[in-house]
């Protein structure tokens, strides 16, 4: 299962988070969750299509979360590597 790639990883968590570590140039992967909103999560896969960073979707934001040992749902992640 991928999920557990996230637990062992450098990662931020959140849509503004993700956002930045793309536009830093941080981030290898990014995971989605399906039933975050089109609005939030729409804008994150078009910049990762334009950057060719490979993105995952995941069924729900609460397995998401989970994945990332939080207590609240996750619409995005992303795994990113250190300098």
């Amino acid at each position: 299962m991928p999920l557990k790639e996230i637990r062992e990883h450098a990662k931020v968590i959140g849509t503004k988070q993700v956002n930045k570590a793309i536009a830093k140039g941080q981030v290898d992967i990014v995971y989605l969750a399906h039933d975050a909103e089109p609005h939030i999560i729409d804008p994150i896969r078009e910049l990762c299509s334009q950057k060719n960073i490979k993105v995952i979707m995941v069924d729900t934001m609460e397995s998401l979360g989970k994945a990332c040992e939080i207590e609240v749902g996750a619409a995005a992640v992303a795994l990113i590597h250190s300098d």
